[in-house]
């Protein structure tokens, strides 16, 4: 999902689930299939064409009513835009953007979203001054060589380049990694990979449902235990309980932390300093549909409006030239309006989106749509960064438990240095990664 800062109870009743037949056996236990993996997003989908590839059996869970998490793309106001990620990033060794070839699914490069900007503190036009350099300057703390980087805050990291850069800190923080830089590590911010973005105009969450076709997806069944206490692992599911020799756990790190899955036994320390040390971002978007009006604004355009310190919005006009405007904002501004419900959290953009183009944008409005991550239930958030001080997390998370328990996702991109977090790319690196890890059980 990042924006614009492209950086880059157990077994009962098991034997009577009409949902999960049983199937396999091995040493005297019966399983439904060698590996289930929980949730059916970019990580989910990716482990299970590596499993497929690989001959083993698998079921794919997933707690919402679609496939995806958090890439998704909205149709709802009768043009597609994406929700969750946007871009291919880093798309030399992107593997969605190998897959959109495959299926012969457009790309364009991200400049295909970029055009003027226009800036405003309360409404009023002020020039953007020299924040581009500002920009470039904090960079230069972080790239190309990552060992010099501490693991300290984000904004401390670049506190000691005077007020201007706090600010820059502040936007990178809140529009690239969706929430305060006194919240973010600097080390985990600057391993991130860079290079080049592609976006996909059908829509990059689209693609990863398209890839999904042909899979075995039980959607509407959330995990709300995980037992691996015996032989396998056993999942319980409003559907009935699943038993399988191994899981791939791709649910996000909110919803981890948050208690919604018990696991038995609890999960060893170092998993749980793991997930103790990872915090969700709250970046959050909003759709809004107008009539074909344009108020004399050009396709590609972004209006940002400053409201102070610790609040604003980014206003993407007309994407791909369509009748929309897509409104980001994270960090905890985003908390709090989106916190509000979506009728007044719809409100609230829209007046700030009238403030900076006049009273006929509220009249050619007709719908808008709310995605404040922080608040979906099957996410509790974003993307992952690390806290400062523990830009380890991710590889204390990433290690299996017990054998059998292999957790994937964009948390957990299985690289040396964790570059491929916080993307859908990295996801699938994670899924695939944890899918070869659990084949290798079977011999």
């Amino acid at each position: 999902m990042t924006h614009l800062f492209t950086r880059r109870g157990a077994l009962a009743g098991l034997a009577g689930s009409a949902a999960f037949p049983l199937g396999l056996r091995a040493q005297g236990a019966v399983f439904d299939a060698e590996v289930a993996i929980v949730g059916a997003g970019a990580a989910g989908v990716a482990a299970a064409r590596e499993l497929q590839k690989l001959g083993r059996t698998f079921v794919i869970v997933e707690a919402r009513d679609r496939i995806g998490g958090r890439t998704f793309t909205d149709t709802s106001l009768g043009a597609p835009f994406d929700a969750g990620a946007l871009y291919i990033h880093w798309a030399e060794r992107n593997p969605w953007r190998e897959i959109a070839e495959s299926l012969r699914v457009e790309t364009v490069d991200s400049s295909a979203l970029t055009g003027p900007s226009q800036f405003f503190d309360n409404g009023e036009g002020t020039q953007f001054g020299g924040r581009r350099a500002n920009f470039q300057e904090i960079s230069r703390l972080f790239d190309p060589d990552v060992a010099p980087v501490p693991d300290v805050s984000f904004v401390e990291r670049v506190g000691s380049l005077g007020a201007d850069n706090r600010g820059g800190a502040t936007a990178i923080a809140r529009m690239a990694l969706g929430d305060e830089p006194e919240n973010i590590s600097a080390l985990d911010y600057a391993r991130l990979w860079s290079g080049d973005d592609l976006v996909v105009p059908s829509g990059y969450g689209a693609l990863v449902e398209r890839h999904a076709q042909g899979l075995d997806i039980r959607t509407s069944t959330p995990v709300t235990a995980i037992d691996y206490s015996g032989a396998g692992v056993v999942l319980e599911t409003p559907k009935g309980n699943l038993r399988v020799r191994a899981a791939v756990v791709t649910i996000p790190v909110g919803v981890l932390k948050s208690g919604a899955v018990r696991f038995t036994p609890e999960l060893p320390a170092e998993t749980r300093d793991g997930l103790d040390g990872l915090a969700m971002g709250a970046l959050s978007k909003i759709g809004l549909k107008f009539n074909g009006q344009r108020f004399g604004i050009a396709p590609g355009t972004d209006l940002w409006q400053r409201l102070g310190p610790r609040a604003s919005f980014d206003f993407e006009c007309w994407p791909f030239g369509r009748d929309i405007v897509i409104a980001y904002f994270g960090g905890d501004h985003a908390r709090d309006v989106v916190g509000r419900g979506e009728r007044e959290a719809l409100n609230i953009v829209l007046d700030e989106f009238v403030k900076l183009v006049g009273a006929d944008a509220r009249k050619s409005f007709e719908r808008g749509v709310v995605h404040g991550w922080s608040v979906e239930p099957y996410s509790l958030g974003c993307y992952s960064h690390a806290l400062p001080g523990h830009a380890d997390s991710r590889a204390k998370l990433a290690r299996p438990v017990a054998e059998r328990l292999f957790f994937a996702g964009e948390a957990t991109p299985i690289e040396e240095d964790f570059g491929g977090a916080m993307t859908a790319g990295g996801a699938s690196l994670a899924g695939v990664a944890a899918a070869r890890a659990a084949a290798k059980l079977f011999g």
